[in-house]
């Protein structure tokens, strides 16, 4: 059950909220503006051209570049002004220029396979006019790109057919991302754990060369883990006005999250633990509001709305008593009104008074003794409450009426009258007697409670003790039930919402009963209930919005009364309980529960501090603390997200225990390296370190080391392979050989996948 949160203003005033000094905010990042990427006028032909096409990011460069000459996200976007009516081809940065060509991106990948060639040429012609290609239908330049592990025939025979008859390129080859980095990194033997956009490799290396038939996926990289991140985000703050983009939880994951060093259990079992760092561990981000500047206003405005305030508050008031009056006077009339049929009762007939009773709908003469009772019950209420009528009764002298017992034919027509006054005087004087006894017999009734209350305590403390906390107990549960039924009946569609309304339409729709005359205000329920048609067709109550929204009222209204009494009761018997129970104390109360300090539902989505609701800027808050742990921990347990695979550590562990020889897996774990964009999290290699320890026999030597640049190094090993004047020569597919052999013909290398004989 959620929490209450308190109003801050009161609770600050009960002493429940301590000054905190100014949180450490995170500015939610915004896509950087598109820059605009110059064509390079120093391009010469016959320099092989490095092409990086990743599924999130193409880098492209010529091989006596240093570093890529630009990159820019894999995507493209169509689209058409219908002004000018004229349809633009975005790519790359540009294709965030406004909302609707973000709207409009798509990207040609489907996960890590290529789904759309069209946009890919478009994409690649795009490469080439950037670097500079000024020949018309074909690059004069090898070309050296990166592929996926294991790539589908398919996909590498289009390719080919792209670069050869599409662009003409004289040679061309492909090698996996993770090798090329590898390679860079000078990397001989080793296990490669390449984490990019898409897909999780796990690849051994043996004299340079990867064994890709013992290589191992996991379908998880850094797009699902911003999808990841950004449904728990959605799931927890359901109505935040703040929207955050794909791109925005990338950063987000990117720059807040990282991975449990030993554990995911111990890290997270004391995460919002207020007195354990937990400031420190929650970070707090910021979202772009617009600030709602009050209009100051001057001492002589702020008097005169003071003073309309009171005058109206005056009015109110005025207006309330004037309804209060109103009702006391219908009261009054309706009391004098079945009095007088109650005196008919010495006046006709028994037979006679009985039809007047049915004619008001009253089974006998005791329930019309009750109305009375009730009635001259809420007329003193009201008169001493509302009218400041505090007559004293003076019960302790009796009253007396003589009159009552000389009969009518001895009195003359003065002394009648005075006899019927005597007679209703009686009856008030006999009802307060009869309340009064009541009254007595119910705090009689309470002593004694309260007494064998007092004795079962001395002498079975314990088990009075259980009693307590039982009764405690039952009260809470109904609490929660209530707070459940009530969360249903405000969804119109649920069952008990449903049924709810289809009793109070049946209700509403019964007649009362016709012919029968009562004074102004007796039928004043009966006049204002709805009546079923004549034709007996409901008459759709319940149908429009505000019957529903009167409903709410009176179901509000009511659950509110109920509610405090319940909680009146779980107060009464807290306070016994702190008295005569060690084991119970303040911290355990239902008020303490109901602290937000306490609570660690507020925790998880406020924070340490207090929320105040008016505030836009805290509106606008997203709170990171086990999220910033849990979407990590997906690459070692890979259920937490609900795919059905074994996780990093388990794919590695396997791979160096039973897919490689003794040998080569003493050799291979040496050197575990760690590659891709998703392996920058922070304590990753520790966290691979601690896990594959424990995986691995006592004796392994085990070493674990980062890339020097884990987005760049595949590019730059790209370059460093083809300028090996070896692999220029003899593993580069020409054009001469694409034409003899086909598509689907392929050169290996020690980077390249496995051509399938």
């Amino acid at each position: 059950m959620a929490t209450p949160v308190p109003d801050p203003e009161a609770a600050a005033a009960a002493g429940l909220i301590q000054e905190f000094p100014p949180a450490k905010l995170y500015p939610l990042i915004e896509l950087p503006v598109p820059q605009f990427i110059t064509p390079a006028a120093d391009y010469r032909a016959g320099i092989p051209i490095v092409l990086d096409l990743g599924t999130r990011q193409t880098r492209a460069g010529f091989a006596t570049d240093s570093a890529p000459r630009f990159e820019f996200p894999t995507q493209i976007a169509r689209y058409r002004d219908r002004k000018i009516l004229r349809t633009f081809t975005l790519i790359g940065s540009d294709a965030n220029l406004d909302a609707n060509t973000r709207q409009a991106a798509k990207s040609p990948f489907d996960g890590a396979l290529v789904a759309n060639w069209e946009y890919l040429e478009t994409i690649m012609d795009y490469v080439f006019v950037k670097m500079g290609v000024s020949s018309q239908g074909r690059i004069d330049n090898p070309i050296v790109m990166s592929e996926m592990l294991a790539a589908p025939l398919a996909q590498h025979k289009h390719m080919q057919e792209l670069l050869f008859e599409t662009f003409s390129v004289p040679s061309a080859t492909f090698g996996i991302d993770a090798l090329f980095s590898y390679h860079y990194n000078n990397g001989s033997n080793g296990l490669v754990i390449s984490s990019g956009h898409e897909t999780t490799h796990v690849i051994p290396v043996v004299d340079g060369r990867g064994i890709l038939n013992q290589s191992k996926r996991l379908n998880w990289g850094g797009h699902q883990a911003s999808s990841f991140l950004l449904n728990l985000l959605q799931l927890k703050y359901p109505h935040t006005p703040a929207k955050i983009t794909p791109w925005q939880a990338e950063m987000l994951v990117r720059e807040h999250c990282y991975t449990a060093p030993v554990s995911y259990g111990d890290e997270v079992e004391h995460y919002l633990d207020r007195d354990d760092g937990f400031d420190e561990r929650n970070h707090i981000i910021q979202a772009p509001f617009t600030e709602v500047i009050a209009p100051v206003k001057s001492e002589e405005e702020l008097a005169k709305i003071a003073e309309r305030r009171k005058e109206s508050g005056r009015k109110l008031q005025e207006q309330a008593a004037k309804i209060r009056l109103e009702k006391l006077q219908q009261k009054e009339q309706e009391l004098e009104y079945y009095r007088h049929i109650e005196n008919k009762s010495d006046q006709v007939s028994a037979k006679e008074f009985k039809r007047l009773l049915d004619a008001e709908g009253l089974s006998d003469e005791n329930e019309l003794t009750k109305i009375i009772k009730n009635l001259d019950k809420s007329i003193r209420r009201s008169r001493k409450q509302d009218l400041g009528d505090g007559e004293e009764e003076s019960d302790a002298e009796e009253m007396t009426f003589p009159l009552l017992d000389i009969p009518d034919d001895q009195l003359d027509s003065e002394q009648i009258k005075q006899k019927r006054h005597q007679r209703l005087l009686k009856s008030n004087y006999d009802a307060r007697m009869r309340a009064k006894a009541e009254k007595e017999r119910e705090q009689e009734k309470k002593e004694e409670e309260e007494r064998k209350d007092e004795e079962w305590r001395e002498r079975d403390l314990q088990g009075w003790i259980k009693d307590r906390r039982d009764q405690r107990a039952s009260i809470m549960n109904r609490m929660k039930e209530k707070q459940r039924l009530k969360a249903d009946l405000n969804n119109r569609r649920s069952l008990a919402s449903q049924m709810r309304m289809k009793s109070i339409a049946n209700l509403a729709s019964d007649s009362p009963n016709a012919g029968t005359t009562t004074p102004t205000g007796a039928n004043s329920a009966g006049s204002a209930r709805k009546r079923r048609r004549e034709d007996g067709e409901d008459d759709g109550f319940g149908v429009d919005d505000s019957d529903w929204a009167v409903y709410r009222d009176i179901a509000n209204a009511s659950d509110t009364e109920e509610d405090d009494e319940m909680a009146e009761s779980i107060r009464k018997i807290e306070e016994q309980l702190m008295v005569y129970d060690p084991n119970f104390s303040l911290d355990t109360s239902l008020e303490a529960q109901n602290n937000w300090m306490n609570s660690l539902v507020h925790a998880f989505l406020r924070g340490s501090r207090p929320f105040d609701p008016s505030s836009r800027a805290e509106a606008h808050q997203l709170h990171l603390n086990v999220e910033r742990v849990r979407v990590p921990e997906v690459l070692f347990q890979p259920s937490i997200a609900g795919i059905d695979q074994a996780g990093i550590v388990e794919l590695a562990s396997d791979v160096l225990s039973r897919r490689l020889s003794k040998n080569d897996s003493a050799k291979v774990c040496k050197d575990v390296f760690l590659t891709g964009g998703y392996s920058l999290l922070e304590g990753l290699d520790e966290r691979m370190r601690h896990e594959l320890r424990a995986a691995l026999p006592v004796d392994t030597e085990l070493g674990i080391r980062r890339a020097e640049d884990a987005i760049l190094d595949a590019w730059k090993g790209m370059r460093k392979w083809v300028n090996e004047e070896e692999n220029l020569k003899n593993h580069m597919l020409t054009r001469e050989e694409y034409l003899e052999y086909g598509p689907e013909y392929m050169k290996e290398h020690k980077m390249s996948n496995k051509a399938l004989v």
